[in-house]
C-alpha cells in the first residue's frame, strides 16, 4: 500500500511506500533518477516484501510526490528516507539502492551508521567520472527545457542492454523513445543534477557494515568500471554480475530479486 508521509521539504511531501505484512526485518528501498520507487521496484516488491518488512519514498517529482521548489540535496533525500523508516517504527534496516539511490543508500549509511545493518547497492557508482557526469548535466538541462523527445532519444540507447537494443525493430525502437519520452518524470532532471561532481570514495571507506554489490555488466549509462570502483572501495563488499543493461528490473527482475534476498538472508539485522 502507499501512503503520503507528513515531513516536508521545501514544499514537497514526500509519498511512501510500505509492506509489512511478512513482520520481517527492515528494507529500505532508494530508487534512481528519473525513477520512481514503482517504477524501480515494482517487480521485486511481492518477493522483498515476503521476508522483510519494505519503506521507501519516492523523491520530489517523482511517483506520487509533487517536484520540489528548489534544488534537491542528497543528505535530505537520506534523511527523508530516514524519516519514514521512523514513523512506520523501523529502528534498524538494510538499505536497497538502485542508481543514484545507491548514492541515497551509501549517505543513510554514514549519517545513521547505528541503525543500517547492510547495504545492496545495484547498478551504481562512487563518483560519477567526466563521461557520466556530462550526461547527468545534459540530461538535467534537457529536463528543464521540457524537451523529454530528444531527452529520450539521449538515454533509451543507455538505459537498454546492447542486445535488447538492437533487437528491436525501427518502429520498435520509436515506439520505445515515445514510450520514454511521455513518461519522463517531473523531477527527473532535478534528480539528474545530482550526478555531476559525486565521490563519495571517502564517505565508503567508512562504512563497516555487511555490503553487496550488484554491478550490471552490459550498462552503458555507469559503466561497468565505475560499477567494480564501487565494490573496490567499500570495505569488505561482496560483488555480484548481472548480465543486464542499466534496467535489471525489466531484464532480469526475479535474478535481481533473489540476490538481494539471498544476501540478506545471509546477514540478518544484528
Amino acid at each position: 500500500m502507499s501512503v503520503t508521509s507528513n515531513v516536508i521539504n521545501v514544499g514537497t511531501e514526500y509519498a511512501r511506500t510500505v509492506r509489512k505484512e511478512s513482520g520481517g526485518p527492515g528494507l529500505l528501498l532508494a530508487h534512481g533518477a528519473g525513477g520512481s520507487v514503482e517504477s524501480n521496484f515494482g517487480p521485486l516488491l511481492d518477493a522483498l516484501a515476503a521476508t522483510h518488512s519494505v519503506v521507501a519514498v519516492d523523491y520530489p517529482g517523482a511517483g506520487a510526490t509533487p517536484r520540489a521548489t528548489g534544488p534537491l540535496e542528497l543528505d535530505e533525500l537520506a534523511d527523508r528516507l530516514v524519516a519514514a523508516a521512523d514513523a512506520e517504527g523501523l529502528e534498524r534496516f538494510a538499505v536497497l539502492g538502485y542508481s543514484l539511490g545507491g548514492n541515497v543508500a551509501v549517505r543513510v549509511a554514514t549519517r545513521h551508521p547505528e541503525r543500517v545493518t547492510a547495504l545492496v547497492l545495484t547498478a551504481s557508482f562512487a563518483r560519477a567520472g567526466h563521461a557520466f557526469g556530462l550526461v547527468g548535466e545534459l540530461w538535467s538541462e534537457l529536463a528543464r527545457r521540457g524537451e523529454n523527445e530528444l531527452l529520450a532519444r539521449l538515454l533509451v540507447p543507455l538505459l537498454l542492454g546492447a542486445e535488447q537494443l538492437e533487437g528491436l525493430s525501427p518502429a520498435q525502437l520509436e515506439a520505445a523513445v515515445r514510450g520514454t519520452a511521455a513518461t519522463v518524470q517531473p523531477g527527473s532532471g532535478d534528480h539528474a543534477a545530482l550526478i555531476k561532481g559525486t565521490d563519495l570514495r571517502a564517505e565508503l571507506a567508512r562504512i563497516d557494515v555487511p555490503a553487496l554489490v550488484v554491478a550490471t555488466t552490459g550498462d552503458r549509462l555507469v559503466p561497468l568500471a565505475s560499477q567494480r570502483e564501487l565494490a573496490d572501495a567499500l570495505p569488505g563488499a561482496r560483488l555480484a554480475e548481472l548480465p543486464t543493461g542499466h534496467l535489471p528490473f525489466a531484464e532480469r527482475p526475479a535474478e535481481w530479486a533473489a540476490l538481494v534476498s539471498e544476501f540478506l538472508t545471509r546477514h540478518p539485522a544484528r
